[in-house]
């Protein structure tokens, strides 16, 4: 028996959708939508501020397909995530990147609990407050995550605590990792990031692209970096659409305090995107470019993408080449990580300075 509010004024919350035969839960008050499609990894599809009607957001030109009942002609080589996926804010664990198999368990891209249906609870249903539990279980790796979701009064604030659990009687490698992607029209304009990241790299990698942003593995102080001729630019600035080129990956790193936030301004459609998250879990911040640069399969250079996603675990290499440089997770037999993420949308056009574990932001 599912759940939706009997009230029709404050936070309200109904885990009784269903989009394209999937399961889906939306929580909304007066200043936000949030709409979650469970069957689908549990991943956040809209996140709609409600004054400016914007969902900031990547939202690709395809079909929404469940991922249980898309059937390719033929299995791809990166498995099957990049054929169903929507743009949108995933949740990844246990790897993140291409496919590779570590310790006997073979991942495609992004691991598989994006991929696999999560159970739903509604825990709170007031005017003031909404809270819903949504949880998964791995298959190929013994490991449960627990998320709760909350939005409050008026709010445009969105809040998660999470539990990530090893569930295996011995010690297991992890990548972990919530894949937030924006898109147009948000950043039609461009926009510009702010955050308490101090230091910024570029991905290494083996085989270097034509259309590189940054010299390959380049490092510098956030947020200037060496371009493919040396040259330094501001990684600070995402250009308009009209104007923005290339496909890239950096990693922001050495945040101020364990409470690490970003923010991500258009002020075209003065509306803002604040984010915050425990840096002792979530150490690097992936900032991916796609812009409308790469052809073929996936993106066929129709793919105008920017993402900026906290992770436990880095580079983009999948998890055994990450535990081989050492830079994954280790958690032990039994072992519980507590942790938290926020998103507050916001309209001030001032700078923010500090975002808090809360959503409160200080300009």
């Amino acid at each position: 028996m599912g759940t939706t509010s009997i009230h029709t004024h404050g936070c309200r919350v109904s885990d009784e959708w269903m989009i394209r035969g999937m399961r889906a839960v939306v929580l909304e008050n007066a200043a936000l939508r949030v709409t979650v499609l469970l069957d689908r990894g549990a991943e956040i599809v809209e996140l709609r501020h409600k004054p400016s009607d914007i969902d900031p957001l990547l939202r690709l030109p395809v079909a929404i397909h469940d991922p249980a009942r898309a059937t390719g002609s033929i299995g791809g080589t990166v498995g099957t995530f990049m054929d169903t996926y929507l743009g949108g804010w995933q949740e990844i664990a246990p790897s993140g990147g291409p496919t590779n198999t570590h310790r006997g368990a073979s991942y495609g891209q992004h691991g598989e609990v994006s991929l696999l249906p999560w159970d739903v609870m509604v825990l709170v249903d007031t005017p003031e407050r909404v809270t819903v539990r949504c949880s998964v279980r791995g298959i190929r790796t013994p490991i449960r995550i627990v998320r709760d979701m909350t939005i409050e009064g008026t709010s445009p604030v969105l809040r998660l605590t999470e539990t990530f659990s090893n569930e295996a009687g011995e010690p297991i490698d992890i990548m972990w990792g919530h894949h937030i992607a924006y898109g147009l029209p948000f950043l039609s304009h461009g926009a510009r990031i702010a955050t308490s990241a101090r230091a910024i790299e570029a991905h290494t990698a083996a085989a270097d692209g034509p259309n590189r942003l940054s010299r390959n593995g380049a490092h510098g102080a956030w947020p200037m970096l060496a371009g493919p001729d040396g040259t330094p630019f501001d990684t600070s600035i995402v250009p308009a659409h009209a104007d923005a080129h290339g496909s890239d990956v950096f990693y922001l790193s050495n945040f101020a305090d364990d409470t690490a936030w970003y923010s991500l301004y258009s002020e075209h459609h003065r509306l803002g995107v604040a984010v915050a998250w425990d840096a002792t879990v979530f150490s690097h911040v992936w900032q991916w470019h796609e812009f409308s640069r790469t052809g073929g399969f996936p993106w066929w250079g129709r793919v105008h993408a920017f993402a900026l996603e906290p992770w436990c675990g880095y580079p983009t290499d999948g998890l055994s080449a990450v535990a081989t440089k050492g830079n994954q997770r280790i958690l032990q037999a039994g072992e519980v990580i507590e942790t938290f993420l926020t998103v507050a949308l916001y309209q001030e056009q001032a700078t923010p300075t500090e975002v808090t574990r809360t959503g409160d932001i200080t300009f």
